[in-house]
């Protein structure tokens, strides 16, 4: 699976927009928390071949763009957290230990 790394605040547009095409997900991750290694150890496992675009974020080296995440979606920040992004909208977002590619995936095939 490849990983897109975000960087600054005006690749969230793009996102927005290319969610109406395909789904697009990001991962919010901190580098300071042991269980944010471990959640994000368990995404990274996935070999399967999608059509959903996967993001990366720093939460510590780019906490700007978290926060405009958390204001753009309404979702109330945390990390690790992730965001699974459809037609310009959070359908569904997990944090910590709960989050589960497969649970990705079967939002995915929900919306």
């Amino acid at each position: 699976m490849e990983w897109i790394e975000l960087t600054n605040d005006e690749e969230l547009d793009p996102i927005i927009s290319l969610s109406n095409q395909r789904t697009q997900v990001i991962f919010k991750h901190s580098t300071r928390c042991s269980i944010s290694s471990v959640a994000w150890k368990r995404v990274q496992k996935n070999e399967k071949q999608t059509d959903i675009d996967f993001y990366f974020l720093d939460i510590i080296a780019y906490r700007s763009l978290s926060n405009k995440i958390a204001d753009t979606f309404k979702v109330p920040h945390e990390s690790p957290q992730i965001l699974v992004i459809k037609n310009g909208q959070c359908i569904f977002d997990e944090s910590h230990l709960s989050i589960s590619i497969d649970d990705i995936f079967e939002q995915v095939k929900v919306a």
